[in-house]
């Protein structure tokens, strides 16, 4: 797969599951908003609450694309990360059918992180309320593995690129996208979520990430059969 199209795809990921973000993360992005302490620079903390959750995507990056290069160094290499893109796409193609409000299938998979959510969630009551600018870049960081099927769509590509550098790449361009809408869910609570939880606006959103996942997947398939 075309690199440049890879980040392109991740990007779009995170910027049109805005819907999805405001949904599973929103009510968190405002809480910890409205948790902030008032002495402190409201603004900065939140792109301080949203940078630890960057860092953290950036990081699971990383480490799934160590295993992938650890796994692809002992395989064929072109087969395995096809095969882990076709199967990124299959869930990013769930996804789209999930924010257009078709299908809820894609819903089922973020049961895979709960274990782990379970074990960091007491680490993040004892940093709540936010009293301290480290405090709060620490709460962006656990906020980061809040079970999300748009997260592990990308981790299965920072899975395939074989390599930790890359991994942590595409899990940077994931979450850039996702920056918009939860920084402006940070200040602007009330009216984005009222604007992302429209049917049309959740539809169109859906069914463009469903179609850019047809679209790849087309493209990982003859590019596998070629």
């Amino acid at each position: 797969m075309d690199e440049n199209l890879t980040f392109l795809t991740l990007f779009l990921l995170g910027f049109f599951g805005g819907g999805h973000c405001v949904g599973m993360c929103g009510g968190l992005s405002s809480a910890f908003a409205l948790q902030l302490p008032p002495n402190l620079n409201r603004f900065g903390l939140i792109v301080l609450l949203n940078l630890g959750r960057v860092s953290s995507y950036v990081l699971i990056g990383f480490l799934v694309g160590l295993i992938g290069q650890a796994g692809i160094s002992l395989d064929d290499t072109r087969v395995l990360q096809q095969g882990l893109y076709i199967a990124a796409n299959i869930l990013l193609l769930l996804l789209g059918l999930y924010l257009a409000g078709i299908s809820t299938a894609a819903t089922r998979i973020e049961r895979i992180g709960k274990p782990i959510w379970k074990r960091l969630n007491p680490f993040l009551n004892k940093l709540l309320p936010i009293r301290s600018v480290p405090a709060c870049f620490g709460v962006g960081m656990l906020w980061g593995w809040l079970p999300c099927g748009l997260v592990y769509s990308a981790s299965l590509y920072a899975l395939g690129s074989g390599s930790a550098v890359h991994g942590a790449l595409y899990m940077l361009a994931f979450s850039l996208g996702t920056l918009p809408n939860l920084l402006a869910m940070g200040i602007f609570a009330a009216q984005l979520k009222t604007l992302l939880q429209k049917r049309s606006i959740r539809l169109l959103a859906g069914l463009t990430v469903a179609a850019w996942a047809l679209w790849r997947l087309w493209v990982s398939v003859s590019d596998w059969t070629a």
